[in-house]
């Protein structure tokens, strides 16, 4: 591959991240807004009521957020290509984490798949009354929301690696990369928080909320903009390569 097919090939998988960065996030809020539509909390007869009118909807929802967990991997190997040149060693720490991210992701959705089949009393649950049931569907939103902190927690560490190397390449403006470092870590912070000190989250749960700012941003700077050309070929007249040409 010549220097002007990697840095195309740089630019066609930035833009494929910022894509990402933005269908991830409205098919998780989409997923995430259609199931709590359903959700009345400590009212299992209640939220039973509600699927079973509209099981093809809640299924939607589960199917959205499966599909924005299937999509991290898109963008994280996006970015991954975006950035390795800087450091191969860090963004393929990076991709490690946010593919552990994209599995737990999955895998939550098992919980939810099973308090479905609570929910219409399927699969024997005739054999328990409505408080047990109500107990285990509560075991199994603990469980989602357990895997949810682990899965964000990998999320932010993997997020402050490919910040951290946007901001070494200048691929994208500066501030970016720093609000983008600093988000991450916050976040990162928040869900350590929530995992330490739960009775805490009204406090703490902000924390969250800078790095879904800061991904919105780059996710269109990067699909509109890719990487700063310009910044690879400075790149590649220090390491000796030829000069792509755009």
């Amino acid at each position: 591959m010549t220097s002007f097919d990697f840095d195309k090939s740089q630019i066609q998988y930035a833009r494929l991240a910022g894509f990402m960065y933005l269908f991830v996030m409205a098919t998780e809020m989409l997923g995430s807004k259609i199931i709590s539509g359903f959700e009345v909390p400590g009212n299992f007869a209640e939220t039973a009521h509600r699927i079973t009118q509209s099981e093809l909807l809640y299924r939607v929802g589960l199917a959205s957020q499966l599909l924005g967990s299937l999509c991290i991997v898109f963008l994280a190997m996006g970015l991954y290509v975006a950035v390795k040149p800087i450091d191969n060693n860090l963004a393929l720490l990076a991709l490690l984490f946010e593919l552990v991210e994209a599995a737990l992701g999955g895998a939550m959705l098992i919980f939810r798949s099973v308090a479905l089949r609570l929910y219409l009393g399927t699969a024997g649950t005739n054999a328990f009354d409505e408080s047990q049931l109500s107990v285990l569907v509560k075991l199994h939103s603990d469980a989602y929301s357990a895997g949810y902190l682990f899965a964000a927690s990998f999320f932010s560490i993997g997020s402050t690696i490919f910040f951290y190397l946007f901001f070494k390449s200048s691929y994208i403006p500066k501030v970016l990369s720093v609000l983008g470092v600093f988000a991450s870590l916050l976040a990162a912070l928040a869900f350590f928080g929530l995992l330490i000190a739960p009775g805490h989250a009204a406090m703490i749960r902000p924390g969250s909320i800078p790095i879904v700012i800061v991904e919105m941003l780059v996710g269109v700077w990067l699909l509109f903009k890719g990487v700063n050309l310009g910044a690879a070929n400075q790149r590649n007249m220090d390491l000796g390569r030829p000069v792509a040409q755009p």
